[in-house]
């Protein structure tokens, strides 16, 4: 799959990057994504959630009348969950909501993800961006030029770049990654994906190390 790089005026550059249909070009597995969106979103859970039982809440243990004879229903304590300020039956506990996937069914996932974005020609290459300083205009202007501005975007980057994170972060809809860290539900969850340049070619040499 052969895609034009576009500089930062959103004009071809001449270049070309090859993006292997092995990744880009598969049936999407819509199950395997929805596994790993639920594993995504269970992990960002903190999962803290409580309440308290009877043998937690404050109040007398004593038994309120004795058991027969009173004409009125039994009863035990105050810290009965019948009764107001009383604890809670089968209340929330803290639990984790991680769900554990085999790594082949997250690569699976992943590819899928990116063979959506190929199928709706979702997907944009730009030559690499140098900045010596933050610089959110310039971001903001690239957008517009790709014609993705106000679009939810997936930024893919292939290493650390400070000043690139700085001018992206407060950019609305824009989510800025490094290749190494692109995940299915980021995927998934944005309009078009932008990829740098090398950031793309890491994916042709993955391909080739396979």
């Amino acid at each position: 799959m052969q895609v034009d790089v576009l500089n930062i005026e959103g004009k071809k550059t001449g270049r070309t990057v090859e993006l292997p249909e092995e990744i880009f070009g598969i049936e999407p597995n819509d199950h395997v994504i929805y596994l790993a969106v639920k594993q995504y979103q269970g992990a960002q859970r903190q999962g803290t959630h409580k309440v308290k039982t009877r043998m937690e809440v404050k109040g007398s243990s004593k038994k309120l009348h004795k058991q027969k004879g009173t004409g009125g229903a039994r009863k035990g304590n105050l810290r009965n969950p019948l009764y107001k300020g009383g604890g809670s039956i089968f209340g929330p506990k803290p639990h984790k909501y991680d769900i554990k996937l085999n790594q082949k069914v997250k690569t699976l996932a992943k590819m899928s993800a990116l063979a959506y974005k190929a199928k709706d020609n979702a997907i944009f290459v730009v030559e690499d961006i140098k900045m010596d300083t933050p610089k959110t205009s310039v971001f903001t202007s690239m957008l517009k030029n790709l014609g993705v501005n106000g679009k939810k975007s997936l930024f893919v980057i292939p290493e650390d770049n400070y000043n690139l994170y700085l001018s992206l972060r407060n950019v609305a809809n824009v989510n800025g990654t490094l290749i190494r860290d692109i995940n299915t539900y980021d995927i998934i969850n944005a309009n078009v994906l932008v990829l740098t340049e090398n950031a793309a070619k890491v994916f042709t040499a993955e391909e080739a190390e396979a």
